[in-house]
């Protein structure tokens, strides 16, 4: 599984006009890998640019072979991406931080085969069993969210339970839900953040995956943003304060290569704008944000 290996490779890499970053972490929030796909060269790869830290996000169960049929098969999954961040720990000396969850579009995916109310019993039973993974220190958070593309009426609002549902037991076990929606839109996120509010969950607990670089619109409703590090979106959010964390949503498909954004994307472009922005507002985003979002240390 995950197979490669090899040196480490990471430290003084010399991008941005030969800019060496030597202290300061630098983490991807939101990446997949899968056995299938390049898997540990892509971890090498964020290495050897100067990454030093990832959020792991669980993949649809189909994007590893598994099939769903009732709760207990999200154990697969999970203990799947398990296996993943160790080996990638170990052969890459890469910081790995675990979510673990359902995508939304799981929803509509198996209420044909299931019926939409067993469909939402087993997306609700996946939750809890990720539930207990955070609890026993295995993951530092949540996924979940609903459909970025038009759905029908009941697949919406059963989509919204789904999340709802994931709010509650993110605070029970008081982490964070990165979260799959809709593009991002102030509308939308109030909304999302009215769902959040209603189970009582903290603000800043509600991390809005392939965000658009909207720095204060996401924190005048209590979400975090995880800004994807395209061209520009960066200092775009730079321009609007720090409150948010930088990721590529690489996929780790070889069907689809570099998708979302490569492996190298976030330290790449950390270092291209260390020059001009400084060291401090990228701790600020590399550290000390996901520290607060996750309750984790930061080490390097």
């Amino acid at each position: 599984m995950c197979g490669g290996g090899g040196a480490d490779g990471r430290g003084d890499g010399d991008m941005g006009g030969g800019i060496l970053i030597l202290t300061l972490p630098i983490l991807d929030n939101h990446m997949h890998l899968n056995p299938s796909g390049r898997c540990l060269d892509a971890v090498r790869e964020f290495a050897r640019a100067g990454g030093t830290h990832i959020v792991l996000v669980s993949l649809p169960p189909w994007s590893l072979g598994i099939d769903i049929n009732s709760p207990e098969d999200y154990r697969k999954v999970f203990d799947k991406i398990l296996k993943i961040a160790r080996r990638a720990q170990e052969a890459e000396k890469v910081k790995v931080f675990v979510v673990l969850g359902v995508h939304p579009a799981e929803l509509t995916k198996y209420y044909g085969r299931l019926g939409l109310s067993r469909s939402v019993e087993i997306m609700r039973g996946g939750l809890e069993i990720a539930r207990k993974y955070v609890v026993e220190g295995r993951a530092v958070g949540l996924k979940s969210g609903r459909p970025h593309y038009e759905v029908e009426p009941g697949i919406w609002d059963a989509s919204n339970d789904i999340m709802r549902y994931g709010f509650e037991l993110a605070k029970d076990a008081g982490c964070a839900v990165q979260l799959h929606t809709e593009s991002a839109t102030e509308e939308g996120l109030a909304g999302i953040a009215g769902i959040a509010r209603s189970v009582g969950l903290p603000d800043g607990r509600v991390i809005k995956h392939f965000s658009p670089p909207m720095v204060k619109i996401c924190e005048k409703h209590g979400i975090f943003p995880s800004v994807l590090a395209g061209e520009n979106a960066i200092e775009t959010a730079l321009g609007e304060g720090t409150r948010f964390m930088m990721e590529t949503d690489y996929i780790d498909d070889l069907e689809r290569p570099g998708s979302v954004l490569g492996p190298k994307t976030v330290p790449r472009r950390t270092k291209q704008l260390i020059g001009k922005w400084g060291e401090d507002v990228f701790w600020k985003v590399h550290k000390e944000n996901p520290e607060k979002v996750y309750g984790v240390e930061i080490d390097i």
